[in-house]
């Protein structure tokens, strides 16, 4: 199994957050559909796990949140 350098999984996850498709991502970088969806999940799971234990105690008067 490879292990994709650093700087590839910077780029595939920028890329990500722009919105590009998987598809369009694989074509780009030379990567399978499946390890880019590996990483995605990968970095959602990191994302969740930052997110609580940063986001503690929290008390807001309003919330709002969009269709996403």
């Amino acid at each position: 199994m490879r292990i994709l350098p650093i700087c590839k999984r910077k780029m595939i996850a920028n890329l990500l957050v722009e919105g590009v498709s998987v598809r369009s991502i694989s074509r780009l970088t030379g990567n399978s559909k499946t390890t880019i969806l590996k990483l995605l999940n990968d970095l959602g799971t990191a994302c969740a796990v930052s997110h609580d234990a940063r986001v503690r105690n929290l008390k807001p008067r309003r919330l709002q949140a969009d269709e996403i």
